[in-house]
């Protein structure tokens, strides 16, 4: 994109900061994966042309005209509102929590191809699960294939100290599952139940329709959320509101 004045993208809309009276600054996951910000003027006013195409979650198509300090919104077509999103306080927390993920993922002038259809997915995903489980359960899947894609994968085979094939516990600051000899040198580990252990692989392993079509209970689906919440956090570094907010939902 460099040397351009104008350029075309899909992307989806992050993050909003406000920018004086009536505009925007939005945070973007453009469609090569890179991050992009760029204003949206008047994008605050009532009835303003661009309001309804830079909401949260929205994928739109822009034609983005290059700044100095930051890059300004020249046009905006709406692709999809995600519009299943909307009204529904659960399924917000979720899609906040899958834009809190991406954001902190990906960077500017740095293409990854895989990140958006991902994110793309993981939201249409939170309009399609049926009930809270599997809406934390898209949430979780999000998250640990992201940071899979990216490099911190866990180990979920063999313990990740010893290699013993026995594992029952669960260690973000180890890198993965544990043995019952290890984990006594390890604080803050996690014991696994076989249950838990095989769904926490198939987060990574599985789609997002094969995800969402088996059922998974409350119990379950609330630890996967809380072990893919603190292998995030500590991975990134990062504290991760949204993803506080929606254990709390």
């Amino acid at each position: 994109m460099a040397g351009r004045r104008t350029y075309r993208t899909r992307a989806i809309v992050l993050d909003r900061t406000k920018l004086g009276e009536q505009d925007l600054i939005l945070t973007l996951l453009a469609q090569d994966g890179c991050e992009l910000r760029a204003v949206a003027k008047g994008a605050r006013k009532p009835g303003g042309r661009l309001a309804a195409r830079v909401e949260l979650f929205s994928e739109t198509d822009f034609l983005i005209a290059a700044g100095r300090s930051l890059d300004v919104v020249s046009e905006a077509s709406l692709v999809d509102a995600h519009s299943g999103l909307r009204g529904e306080y659960e399924r917000v927390a979720a899609a906040s929590a899958v834009a809190e993920i991406a954001r902190l993922t990906c960077f500017e002038d740095a293409p990854d191809p895989f990140l958006h259809p991902i994110c793309s997915r993981a939201l249409r995903a939170c309009e399609e699960a049926p009930d809270q489980p599997r809406l934390d359960l898209v949430v979780a899947a999000y998250v640990m294939k992201v940071l899979a894609h990216g490099g911190w994968r866990p180990e979920l085979e063999s313990c990740c100290a010893c290699g013993d094939a026995a594992v029952t516990y669960f260690s973000s600051a180890a890198g993965g599952v544990l043995c019952g000899s290890c984990v006594r040198e390890i604080a803050g580990a996690q014991e696994l139940t076989a249950g838990q252990l095989t769904w926490l692989r198939a987060l990574i392993s599985h789609t997002f329709d094969e995800l969402l079509a088996v059922p998974v209970d409350a119990e379950t689906s609330v630890s996967l959320l809380g072990i893919a919440h603190a292998w995030a956090a500590t991975h990134l570094d990062a504290r991760l509101r949204a993803m506080e907010f929606l254990a709390g939902v």
